[in-house]
């Protein structure tokens, strides 16, 4: 059918406009061009309606339950919004017709929790290998920066500036493909250099360009230290509670963003003008992600109800 060939034109046309501001759409490419051979393979319905959408999006492929079918839905809608600008037919179904699954509280680590964790990764054996150091200046770094665990992975010596001014490290083509400057805490720039320290006392200096690496210069590999790190918290008793997810390397990053909010709120900073800010240092496509953490613990909730409420007694008394 005459149309189905304009749709698959269509979606080449926008995955090449997407391609040509920088999106990275693996993923994207696959998902539509499912969704065209579904049309193709439909009642012949065209211009492509709503119904045809919502029926894609819920179909069998769909395995990760409503969570997956609304962002099945999502992505359809962006294609068919655009499509509809050369097919004005083009019926885009609504947003939020597939309601998306409640995010789970995140598990926040506090001070203490942090401690054991820290004293484990260094207490493990044998004592002088490298790998307790290499755990215990990653999991201090996650906890006092918030990259993720996969960026940090991926630094090079050349990325971590400790004697800048000041100290930073350079995350460079991250996960939505964008790179940025991650200012250091001077505590967290002596931290990193004395396991620079260590690692050339130990003799594996000149070994990799890679600033973390396993004793025989490879990177270090997420899945076993990701696995160690969470078994670990479990094993020290870190349990979630019912509405909260466990604790994992993500969680690091769970804390650094609630405890920055919290430390904003306390001090009466101007949360919501800073918001842009940590998204961008946390390196979130949106600041939408980031305004998230204001509902993720019960503290930040407090500190917001009471920033509130102090903001509608002052309206009162004008």
């Amino acid at each position: 059918m005459n149309g189905h060939l304009e749709l698959q034109n269509h979606l080449e046309a926008y995955l090449a406009v997407r391609e040509a501001l920088g999106f990275n759409d693996t993923a994207r490419k696959v998902l539509l061009r499912n969704f065209v051979e579904y049309a193709v393979s439909s009642d012949g319905r065209w211009p492509i309606d709503a119904q045809l959408a919502v029926d894609w999006a819920c179909g069998p492929a769909s395995l990760r339950g409503p969570a997956g079918q609304a962002s099945r839905l999502s992505t359809v809608r962006r294609f068919l919004c655009y499509l509809r600008a050369s097919v004005p037919e083009t019926q885009v179904p609504g947003d939020g017709l597939i309601a998306r699954a409640r995010r789970r509280r995140p598990y926040i680590f506090t001070q203490q929790e942090l401690v054991s964790i820290l004293d484990a990764a260094a207490a493990m054996r044998p004592g002088r290998a490298l790998r307790p150091h290499v755990y215990v200046s990653m999991i201090g770094l996650l906890a006092s920066t918030g990259i993720r665990a996969g960026e940090a992975i991926r630094l090079t010596i050349n990325d971590v500036l400790l004697d800048a001014d000041p100290p930073r490290i350079l995350v460079l083509e991250t996960k939505f493909g964008k790179s940025r400057i991650v200012p250091l805490h001077v505590t967290a720039a002596e931290k990193l250099k004395a396991y620079v320290r260590l690692r050339e006392q130990l003799g594996y200096a000149g070994l990799s360009d890679l600033f973390f690496m396993s004793e025989i210069g490879t990177s270090i590999d997420y899945g076993f230290f990701a696995t160690w790190f969470t078994r670990t918290a479990h094993r020290l008793g870190m349990l979630p509670s019912s509405d909260a997810r466990r604790p994992t390397l993500h969680s690091l990053r769970h804390t650094f963003a609630v405890e920055r909010l919290t430390q904003w709120s306390l001090v009466g900073a101007p949360v919501q003008q800073w918001i842009p800010n940590l998204s961008v240092y946390l390196g979130h496509v949106s600041p939408v992600e980031t305004y998230w953490y204001l509902t993720a613990t019960p503290a930040l909730l407090l500190t917001a109800a009471m920033a509130f409420r102090e903001y509608v007694s002052l309206g009162e008394a004008k």
